[in-house]
């Protein structure tokens, strides 16, 4: 096989997005590389006389047609290198990927370091197997990957940044219904391992810390509004106003009404009706999170 190394790599690019976005990753490699588009998945390598020297397959989310088709082309042609960019990636996938022997696994968007060493290792396998053209030994190529950035955190620092995203999540959520499960799958977390995580890390459970963010969210709205009591309490994510009255009374020591009072003595109070009892849950009250 000859190599195309003496002018310009040659990728053969198979588009494998669901919304066809390939020539806006192309675009990043046009300047080093000779790019060509696959126009059929159908045995893609043999559409050129000249065989490329990488075959690129670009995924946005990696579907079992889609990583078939990899699997299928690694078979048709053996001796061609497959490199898998994704935009969805999971360790579950990357470890598929090399079980596969994929030549390289990138995840997007690409920064400009990885850019370069890709370049660089694509550059050195040109070359290598241009030298060693006719050959029975095969070239092996170092390329030396860069060391992730996880394993120089401690760990105390890997486990706020596992929580940061989950944290600016609720930021944005806590006054609509959350269930606790779902965020945990959310961010890739077993429910037991979100919740221990969480309390680590935060300090309070899940619960009381998105009852905090919605009282606190109350108070404001008492102390610096007009709103009626029961819009404040269906604003802040409880649908029930009398839950809300007694959950503020055990969060603050006082009614909305009474804290409200506190902040503008002057301000007439309209008198709420009177609560019916209600049973306590174990541990106090809590939010219905989900209610």
């Amino acid at each position: 096989m000859k190599s195309n190394s003496a002018t310009k790599p040659l990728l053969l690019w198979l588009d494998l997005t669901h919304d066809r976005s390939v020539e806006e990753l192309i675009d990043h490699f046009r300047a080093s590389c000779d790019c060509r588009l696959a126009h059929s998945t159908a045995l893609p390598v043999q559409a050129h006389a000249q065989q490329p020297d990488m075959i690129c397959m670009y995924f946005d989310r990696p579907d079992a047609l889609g990583l078939n088709l990899l699997l299928e082309v690694k078979r048709s042609a053996p001796s061609l290198p497959i490199t898998m960019f994704t935009v969805q990636h999971s360790e579950e996938l990357a470890i598929w990927a090399m079980r596969s022997r994929v030549w390289e696994y990138i995840v997007l968007p690409l920064s400009a370091a990885e850019k370069s060493r890709y370049l660089h290792s694509l550059n050195q396998l040109c070359e290598l197997r241009s030298s060693t053209h006719g050959q029975q030994q095969k070239p092996l190529i170092e390329r030396h990957p860069r060391l992730p950035d996880s394993i120089r955190l401690t760990a105390e620092h890997q486990k706020h940044r596992a929580l940061n995203k989950v944290l600016d999540y609720i930021e944005q959520h806590f006054r609509d219904s959350i269930d606790q499960k779902a965020l945990a799958q959310r961010f890739g977390m077993t429910p037991f391992r979100f919740s221990r995580l969480f309390k680590e890390v935060v300090g309070v459970g899940f619960m009381d810390y998105v009852l905090n963010k919605r009282m606190d969210f109350a108070k404001e709205r008492l102390n610096h509004s007009q709103m009626p009591i029961t819009s404040i309490g269906y604003e802040a994510g409880f649908k029930d106003p009398s839950y809300f009255a007694r959950a503020f009374k055990q969060y603050a020591g006082c009614t909305p009404s009474e804290y409200r009072q506190a902040c503008h003595p002057t301000v007439p109070v309209i008198a709420v009706p009177a609560l019916p009892a209600m049973d306590k849950v174990p541990g106090g009250l809590r939010p219905g999170i989900r209610a």
